[in-house]
């Protein structure tokens, strides 16, 4: 007969947990196609400034790739389009660029990425068909350095390289792609590097504003969820029902366990007179919205929970930039280094997304169970909250005060709402996926007390969880709490 392990279990349950408990990155595209524009140490003493850990340019500037030295900064570096027909023909070109830019300057600047072209399918001349091909010599390159196996190789796409992306699970590439999209992604597998794609829910507000609501766009509780007719899934924002179409496009050719990355996404902080959702409100509150879903791993509707890499485009305000006045204006700071607004790279800032004021507690809100979507979501949601989220679920167990009613709805409404206060009582701490949703209306019934801003203990007969409060431990944070008190187990199980 089989025999239950407590300590072998732990073992596993450690293991298990500990690789979702990275969490996504949140880095900052340094773009320089501006005048007057900071010295790239002073960049560098900046990004410090703003607890900034990964960045992303757009070559391998030497002046800036030396600033980044020995600063714990992670760099993701460039091959611009322009150097793609070079670097497809030759193999000592990459050779010589690898020896000059990149290999001087390693592992004292921490190169972690090379993305080899640009957005290609945008671009005027066609090099659709030199980016396999470069992206091989690189790696070649890097073998002979002995660094493929800690540079990662890329390339990035935009939002165009679909020929449809609504509804998110319809989400398929443009056919006339294929002849360079298929060795790419074969590639990609190959050395387990991610799809990187740039994108941006301001432009579907933009271009139809009928359709796409600005509070849609902005990660807004307030916005109207977006049901997928094809699976159910509800949609609460623009910008995972962007990444699911990415997710569903890359299943339909059987390559769903690729990891992607989004290289590029952010709001314009001005615009033209009729651009009217170009602001730094709006600008300030996608980004902080937008933050707070990666450091959470909110993960998206068709992979809740899914770590996401993202890079918010971008540092500076580019004046140099072609095109209408909206393309200039995406930056953080102005380039004398003043801010156009803040951000709180924790994600754990105080911004109240739902009215823009300071908040230290739920301010009279709860999170439920939404009645909208499958019982597979909800059981989803109902495990992580009880699991890797932390949540005491004690009081829906027999004979606890919120057992009853005995449905998965309520059971998760319940769990749900202990996430949500724990976690600073934000939009993204209620997500779950999209089957959570937030309500001014207690839910609270009978014995069983909902946990608001005022109240401290949910119920006489189990422990009473930790307080909310607007500085509660990340995802990262609460997964070290979770698995510390393990790891003398998970290590003495080594020996039994």
């Amino acid at each position: 007969m089989a025999r239950w392990r407590p300590a072998a279990f732990a073992a596993f349950l450690f293991l298990l947990l500990a690789g979702h408990c990275r969490g996504g990155k949140t880095g900052i595209c340094y773009g320089r196609n501006a005048d007057d524009l900071p010295s790239p140490d002073k960049v560098a003493r900046l990004i410090q400034q703003q607890s900034i850990k990964y960045v992303r340019i757009y070559d391998t500037n030497i002046d800036v790739i030396r600033a980044f030295a020995n600063t714990s900064v992670e760099l993701m570096v460039g091959v611009p389009n322009a150097d793609l027909l070079a670097f497809s023909q030759y193999q000592s070109n990459v050779d010589t660029w690898l020896k000059n830019s990149i290999l001087p300057y390693y592992p004292a600047t921490a190169i972690t990425h090379i993305t080899v072209g640009a957005e290609i399918t945008e671009s005027a001349v066609n090099v659709s068909a030199l980016v396999v091909p470069a992206m091989r010599n690189v790696l070649a390159a890097l073998k002979k350095a002995g660094l493929h196996r800690k540079i990662t190789i890329s390339s990035t796409h935009s939002l165009g390289i679909l020929s449809r992306s609504f509804p998110p699970s319809a989400g398929a590439f443009n056919s006339s792609y294929a002849h360079f999209l298929k060795p790419m992604l074969e590639f990609l597998v190959e050395n387990q590097a991610p799809f990187m794609v740039d994108l941006y829910p301001y432009y579907a507000y933009q271009n139809s504003p009928s359709n796409v609501s600005l509070n849609y766009a902005l990660f807004s509780p307030q916005s109207q969820g977006v049901i997928d007719p094809n699976t159910g899934l509800v949609y609460t924002n623009m910008f995972d029902a962007q990444v699911d179409s990415i997710f569903f496009a890359l299943m339909a050719l059987n390559f769903k366990t690729l990891k992607i990355m989004i290289t590029e996404t952010g709001w314009p902080n001005k615009g033209a007179a009729k651009e009217t959702g170009a602001t730094p409100d709006n600008a300030q509150t996608y980004n902080t919205n937008l933050i707070r879903h990666v450091v959470n791993d909110s993960g998206t509707p068709a992979k809740p929970g899914e770590e996401i890499d993202v890079y918010i485009f971008s540092l500076f305000n580019e004046n140099r930039k072609p095109g209408i006045e909206l393309e200039r204006n995406w930056g953080l700071f102005s380039p004398d280094q003043s801010a156009i607004y803040s951000l709180d790279w924790t994600g754990r800032g105080n911004v109240d997304i739902m009215t823009g004021g300071n908040i230290t507690g739920s301010n009279g809100t709860w999170c439920v169970a939404s009645t909208n979507v499958s019982e597979t979501a909800l059981q989803n949601g109902l495990n992580w909250a009880c699991g890797p989220g932390d949540v005491d679920c004690s009081a829906i167990q027999p004979s606890q005060p919120c057992y009853q009613p005995d449905t998965l709805i309520s059971h998760a409404s319940y769990a749900f709402n202990m996430y949500y206060q724990q976690n600073g009582a934000t939009d993204v701490a209620c997500s779950f996926g999209g089957a959570g949703v937030r309500t001014t209306k207690d839910p609270s019934y009978d014995a069983c007390f909902y946990l608001d801003s005022d109240r401290k203990i949910i119920n006489t007969n189990s422990t009473p969880p930790p307080a909310p409060s607007a500085s509660s431990p990340s995802l990262p944070g609460q997964c070290f709490t979770l698995l510390l008190p393990m790891l003398p187990i998970a290590i003495a199980s080594v020996f039994l």
